[in-house]
C-alpha cells in the first residue's frame, strides 16, 4: 500500500520545557525543529511534510508515558523522539512496546538495556563512562570522589568506575548520591567533604540544575581545576552557558560531541542553529543526537517508503549517516550507536578544546562485556574528506 503523500509525517516529542532538566531537552528538541526545518524546507520526506506534535512532560516520568499513550491514542502516532533521565525512557518503553511505536532517545544513558522499540542514538557506558574513567585515571591519579544525582544512570556509571579503580588498584574516597533537587547548601557540604578527603579527580555524574551548584560549590571549597578537576560524561556547553566559563574553565568532558569539532557537517548544522536560534545558541552531545536521530528516521523513511515502524525495523540496522560527530552507524543486533568518544577540557570561551579522541567509530557495548578502553590519538579532528550530507536521503 502507498502512502498517503497528502498526509503529515507527524512525530511525538516528549522533551520538558520545564522542570530540573529542562535546559538539554530544549536543547533537543530545539535540535529535532532544526532538522524538521531543513528536511521541509528540502521537500519533506516522500513528498511529505514532517508534522512535529510537542509535549511539555515537565521532568516527570510519569507525564512522559501519559503524553505518549495519549498521542498514539488521539493522533494515531507512533514515531517518538525525547526523554533525557533514564527514569523517564523506562516509564515510556512499555508504551511503546505495547503499541508497537518507535522512541528514538538521544541521551548518553546508563546501558543494560535492550527494546525492539527503542532506538538508542545517545553513548553507551562504553563510549562515555568507560573512557572518561580511564583516561582520568591514566593521567590524573586513582584516588577517585564520586559525587551523583540518585537515579539510575549515576549508580551504573559509577559502578563501572569503581571496576576500574580496583583493577588498577586505586582507591574509592567518596560515594555519594544528592537528590536531584538538592540545594546549594547541600552541595557546598558535599565539596567541603570532598576536599579533606584530598582525591586526585573528582567523578560527577550529577545532572540537570545540580551541575551549576556542584561546580559553584567546587569553586567556593577552594580546589584547583587544573590541579583536581571534575570529570564528567554529563555536563556540556549547555550547562557550562548556564553557569558561566569562569566556573566551568578546566573541568574535563567525555562526550561524542562537542560544538568545537571541526567537520563540514558540525559547521554547517550550528550555522544553521544560530541562525534560527541565535548567534549565543550553544550545542550539546544531547543536541547533536537528536538532530542526527531525525535526519537517520527520515533516511530510513525514505528508504523503507513508509513511516511505519515494523517496516522502518527492517532498514534502520545497519544505517550510517553522517552526523556532526562524524560517521555513525547503526548496530545490526542492539539498536545502539557507533560513536567518537573524545576527551574535552573547558576553555576561557566556554567552549571544549580536544584532549584526545578515539580514531575510529567505537561499537555500543550497552552491557559493559569488555573494560578496555579506546586507545586515544591526539585532539585532530577527523577529516572532512569522509563525510556525507545529512541531508541527502
Amino acid at each position: 500500500m502507498l502512502p498517503d503523500r497528502s498526509s503529515p509525517i507527524k512525530i511525538g516529542l516528549l522533551y520538558s520545557d520545564s522542570g530540573l532538566t529542562a535546559a538539554a531537552e530544549r536543547s533537543q528538541r530545539d535540535a529535532t525543529v532544526l532538522a524538521v526545518r531543513e528536511l521541509n524546507d528540502a521537500g519533506g520526506v516522500l513528498g511529505r511534510e514532517i508534522e512535529l506534535v510537542l509535549r511539555d512532560p515537565g521532568g516527570v516520568p510519569g507525564r512522559y508515558a501519559a503524553m505518549a499513550e495519549e498521542l498514539i491514542a488521539e493522533q494515531g502516532i507512533r514515531l517518538f523522539m525525547g526523554c533525557y533521565l533514564s527514569n523517564a525512557r523506562k516509564a515510556v518503553v512499555p508504551v511503546m512496546e505495547r503499541h508497537n511505536a518507535l522512541l528514538f532517545y538521544g541521551t548518553p544513558y546508563e546501558g543494560f538495556e535492550y527494546s525492539r522499540n527503542v532506538i538508542y542514538t545517545g553513548a553507551a557506558p562504553n563510549q562515555n563512562a568507560l573512557p572518561i574513567a580511564e583516561y582520568m585515571l591514566s593521567h590524573f591519579g586513582s584516588r577517585v570522589a564520586m559525587v551523583g544525582s540518585d537515579f539510575v544512570c549515576p549508580h551504573e556509571s559509577n559502578r563501572v568506575m569503581n571496576d576500574l579503580i580496583s583493577e588498577r588498584g586505586g582507591l574509592k574516597v567518596a560515594e555519594t548520591y544528592l537528590p536531584l533537587s538538592a540545594t546549594a547548601g547541600s552541595y557546598l557540604e558535599i565539596a567541603r567533604r570532598i576536599k579533606a578527603q584530598a582525591p586526585d579527580f573528582i567523578f560527577s555524574t550529577v545532572v540537570g540544575e545540580g551541575i551549576a551548584l556542584f561546580y559553584r560549590a567546587f569553586a567556593a571549597a577552594g580546589f584547583n581545576p587544573y590541579v583536581t578537576p571534575i570529570a564528567s560524561h554529563m555536563t556540556s556547553e549547555t550547562e557550562v552557558a548556564l553557569m558561566g566559563a569562569d566556573l566551568a574553565e578546566g573541568h574535563i568532558t567525555c562526550a561524542t560531541y562537542f560544538q568545537s569539532v571541526e567537520t563540514i557537517e558540525n559547521r554547517r548544522a550550528v550555522r544553521r542553529y544560530q541562525d534560527l536560534f541565535g548567534t549565543d545558541a550553544v550545542t550539546n552531545m544531547c543536541w547533536e543526537a537528536a538532530y542526527f536521530q531525525t535526519h537517520l528516521l527520515a533516511c530510513a523513511i525514505t528508504k523503507a517508503g513508509s513511516d511505519d515502524p515494523d517496516r522502518l525495523l527492517e532498514v534502520l540496522p545497519g544505517m550510517e549517516i553522517a552526523a556532526p560527530q562524524g560517521i555513525v552507524r547503526l548496530d545490526e543486533v542492539n539498536h545502539h550507536a557507533y560513536l567518537h568518544p573524545r576527551i574535552g577540557r573547558v576553555n576561557v570561551h566556554g567552549q571544549f578544546d580536544i584532549l584526545a579522541m578515539a580514531p575510529a567509530w567505537v561499537k555500543a557495548d550497552p552491557y559493559v562485556v569488555s573494560h578496555a578502553p579506546p586507545q586515544w590519538a591526539s585532539g585532530t579532528p577527523h577529516s572532512d574528506a569522509i563525510l556525507i550530507s545529512t541531508g541527502a536521503h
